[in-house]
């Protein structure tokens, strides 16, 4: 008989990590690694525009107006992109919007993700009378187009950065609640919360650490295109001069101080243009990306 040495060794490859099956599913979709990459990017630029940045956002040189990008005839080596009709860098205007409207973007899915969760979690376990008044100020949200309802709101609390950012929390909430609400209440008929009712715990638990925790996936899918989102609206409201103020460097509001360049300079306004559709693109693939790994069932074979 053939000794113990000489059987072949049987080992059991370990299952891959919560983490590292997410990775492996969302590396995946290539479109989605490189919405990744492009964002990370796009953040690196914000978080360091004041290093970056080779002039000041809002220093006017006056002798140096509607100056072209460099590839082009009459361009200044030391403005790489040109300038503004009243001299300002475009380059360093675009990297500190880059700043700003990341943080708009940032800010309303943090806040509308706290606030959603919040409702949502109410209307869910309470039902009766509290699902019933949640649901129909979400449904009234939604039956205004967005860009109006921002507008009428702003025109009531007046025109500036944390204004925007109110503006389009309330606008996008409903999208966060009604997500929230329904994939909670798929979860309050499952076995595992029978388990956990039976066994006394307490409401406030049941639904923070029981059954939020898988409501998470098709909330973080949304939080990812709700910012994108979050940037086109603030950029709508930028650009009809009801977002960040002047002389704040806001892609949107950028769009709208050269909108009268746009057949003499077009430039100009491209650039501003260029970069909102890159990060909104960026963020886009990113958030399919995320869908796909989440969900078992989009997973690739």
């Amino acid at each position: 008989m053939p000794s113990d040495a000489a059987l072949p060794a049987v080992t059991s490859a370990a299952p891959p990590g919560p983490f590292r099956a997410f990775w492996r599913a969302f590396r995946e979709n290539r479109g989605a690694v490189i919405g990744l990459v492009v964002l990370c990017f796009v953040l690196f630029i914000a978080i360091f525009a004041n290093v970056l940045a080779p002039h000041s956002p809002i220093e006017q040189y006056r002798g140096f107006t509607k100056l072209p990008p460099f590839w082009m005839e009459g361009s200044d080596p030391r403005f790489i992109l040109g300038t503004d009709a009243v001299g300002r860098d475009t380059l360093s205007r675009l990297m500190y919007g880059a700043r700003v409207s990341l943080f708009i973007g940032l800010a309303v899915m943090v806040v509308s993700m706290v606030a959603g969760i919040a409702l949502g979690l109410a209307a869910a376990f309470f039902g009766g009378i509290i699902d019933v008044l949640i649901i129909r100020v979400m449904d009234l949200i939604l039956a205004i187009p967005s860009l109006v309802l921002a507008i009428l709101i702003i025109a009531v609390i007046g025109p500036n950065l944390t204004n925007t950012i109110v503006a389009v929390t309330i606008v996008g909430l409903p999208r966060y609640v009604r997500l929230v609400r329904a994939s909670a209440l798929t979860e309050l008929t499952k076995d595992y919360v029978t388990a956990a009712k039976v066994s006394g715990v307490g409401k406030f638990r049941l639904m923070t650490v029981t059954v939020l925790p898988n409501c998470l996936a098709p909330l973080m899918v949304q939080a990812a295109l709700g910012m994108s989102g979050a940037i086109l609206e603030a950029a709508g409201l930028g650009f009809l001069g009801l977002g960040a103020q002047p002389p704040t460097p806001e892609w949107g509001s950028m769009l709208a101080d050269t909108r009268v360049l746009m057949m003499s300079h077009p430039w100009v306004m491209a650039f501003p243009g260029i970069a909102m559709l890159i990060t909104v693109l960026a963020i886009n693939l990113l958030g399919d990306g995320l869908r796909d790994a989440l969900d078992p069932r989009l997973r690739r074979s």
